[in-house]
């Protein structure tokens, strides 16, 4: 009787639960785990480090819906998985993250690479299981994709010590295992039904209905709810202008004449009723509390999670999917109709102030600065992006000057088309993104808008992305795997720019020293992707930069594109000065 090992039933398990694609790094003693999945046709994306791949991991299942795999060895390979783990977590998008681990029978002795893995990820994770014997494989990968993706998506670990992985049983018995699985991978359990009575809804519309100056407020939790259909509806037939959160963006074009992202201090600052769906209220909005908010506005939070609602306490809480929950709102205005206008004093007040916030900000952006300051460049990648029509490539942006001016330039017109530092502020997310949005959208093009610290955190994984496809073929590979990535590195020489100490600041024996904001200036990051491969460019003029974009955009190549910034024309985090 033919007989399989606990790497097979791994890879045999995910197969079954639909697991499509897998993150990692391989060794001791996930190696052959890995290779199985490839055999049985998972596409295992191979790292040079956990951290980028568990990034990978978390974005993947934010753009898919569908669980992010990151495999990692035992130990520091399980530490440095931890970044992707927790930041899925932070930012509520469905991981799990699968580590060998040692021998059970050696526990205690200083095994190799010996970690009580279980207590370690357990801060960091929705659901930690271990499987002490091959036959609790499919059951426990079960629970932790089913729990992942459930309620309120986040990370959950299993953990594989390495003499489960070498455990046999016949590949009847396994198949039976797997038959006896009722996995209910992306459907929620029961306890995320949603909660929210007619009562409640009728309630919400009333508040709008009668609000004098209402704003809809949406975040990544509706564009990972897919509820962008439903909300072009909601806001078109109300006339309600809206405000997305950074993840948010897209859902909505930010062309839209009711957008009010160029008017968000006025509009966050008088709406009197704000529907906030699927975005939390934590400092990206400023807590919901004055002085940025208004004192009298009344919050309508939609969240899939009870929890949020009860820690936030808004003025009424609708709990449930985000999609479902405005479609349902969208029933009950069909049943007696209202629409703002564009006559109303609340979106006139709204469309005169982002007209001259925008007139104010082009007035900036149509100078030509050289040596570069923010806005330049970011102009002339906005247009390029523009001109490549649709689908829209998918931006990843990290970094603090170049993340804050990107989100403000840069526009987005199609759901789930930007990725940022998210919930948690991560750095050193961009390259493991661009990976795992070429991966889950291999119809666009990747860009990648990044300051040079964010992209020094993970710079080597360009290794995967001088990848692309042919235009006409889709099948040219020039290192590894098939990915259309450009990156855009904004080099101002540092974070926020080269030495920005004071003079009470530059002293001691250590005086002569590089500032610790300061990198080496205008290092050649275009020459690190040409090593293995890939295309590079160093521009600092706008034409060189226009030319690089076009023929990068054009030939869907992989490159990296060097654009020299002024090291003082930043400022130090952005809009977040005082919290240093």
């Amino acid at each position: 009787m033919e007989e399989i090992d606990g790497n097979i039933l791994v890879a045999m398990s995910l197969a079954k639960f639909g697991i499509r694609h897998m993150f990692g790094v391989v060794g001791i003693p996930v190696t052959s785990l890995a290779n199985r999945a490839v055999s049985l046709g998972i596409r295992f994306i191979a790292f040079h480090n956990e951290q980028s791949a568990g990034y990978a991991a978390s974005a993947y299942g934010f753009l898919t819906g569908s669980p992010g795999v990151l495999l990692t060895v035992s130990g520091p390979g399980c530490v440095h998985g931890l970044a992707g783990l927790s930041n899925a977590m932070a930012n509520t998008w469905p991981m799990i993250m699968i580590s060998g681990s040692c021998d059970q029978n050696d526990v205690g002795r200083g095994d190799f690479q010996e970690l009580d893995q279980i207590e370690a990820v357990k801060p960091f994770s929705k659901v930690s299981l271990k499987a002490t014997h091959i036959t609790e494989i499919p059951n426990c990968l079960s629970k932790v994709l089913n729990s992942a993706a459930s309620g309120r998506p986040g990370g959950c670990y299993l953990d594989l010590p390495s003499d489960v992985l070498h455990q046999r049983i016949s590949k009847e018995e396994a198949e039976t295992l797997l038959q006896n699985i009722q996995t209910q991978n992306n459907n929620p359990s029961d306890s995320t039904l949603p909660l929210t009575t007619s009562h409640e809804i009728s309630e919400a519309v009333s508040l709008l209905r009668h609000a004098e100056r209402p704003l809809i407020v949406f975040g990544k939790g509706a564009a990972y709810a897919r509820a962008e259909d439903t909300l072009k509806k909601l806001v078109e037939s109300t006339g309600i202008p809206f405000l997305p959160t950074p993840l948010g963006k897209g859902l909505l074009p930010d062309t839209h004449h009711l957008a009010a992202t160029a008017a968000r201090s006025l509009a966050i600052g008088k709406c009197d009723v704000a529907l906030v769906i699927g975005a939390r209220l934590n400092w990206l909005l400023h807590f919901g509390e004055s002085p940025k908010w208004s004192n009298d506005v009344k919050f309508i939070l939609v969240d899939i999670s009870q929890e949020e609602i009860q820690l936030r306490k808004p003025h009424l809480g609708l709990v449930g999917d985000a999609k479902q929950i405005v479609e349902t709102l969208n029933k009950e205005i069909k049943d007696d109709p209202f629409c703002l206008g564009k006559s109303h004093t609340w979106v006139e007040a709204i469309s005169k102030k982002v007209k001259d916030n925008v007139n104010k900000m082009e007035a900036q952006l149509v100078k030509d600065v050289v040596p570069f300051n923010f806005l330049t460049p970011m102009r002339i990648i906005r247009d390029a992006i523009v001109a490549l029509g649709s689908p829209a490539p998918i931006v990843v942006s990290e970094g603090a000057n170049t993340m804050d001016v990107g989100r403000s330039v840069l526009i987005q017109t199609e759901p789930r088309t930007r990725l940022d530092a998210g919930t948690w502020g991560t750095m050193g997310v961009g390259l493991g993104y661009c990976i795992a949005a070429a991966v889950a959208s291999p119809d666009r093009l990747v860009v990648a808008v990044e300051g040079d610290s964010g992209f020094g955190f993970s710079a080597i994984e360009v290794e995967l992305v001088p990848l692309s496809y042919d235009a006409l073929t889709f099948a040219q590979t020039l290192v590894r795997y098939q990915l259309a990535v450009v990156v855009i590195v904004f080099n101002n020489g540092g974070v926020y720019g080269g030495d920005r100490r004071s003079p009470e600041e530059i002293d001691g024996p250590h005086k002569d020293d590089p500032a610790p904001t300061s990198f080496v200036p205008n290092a050649g990051y275009h020459a690190l992707i040409e090593a293995f491969g890939g295309k590079g460019y160093l521009v600092g003029t706008p034409e060189e930069l226009k030319n690089a974009l076009s023929e990068a955009f054009s030939a869907r190549k992989p490159a990296v594109i060097n654009v020299i910034i002024d090291p003082y024309a930043g400022a130090e985090s952005g809009r977040l000065q005082h919290k240093n």
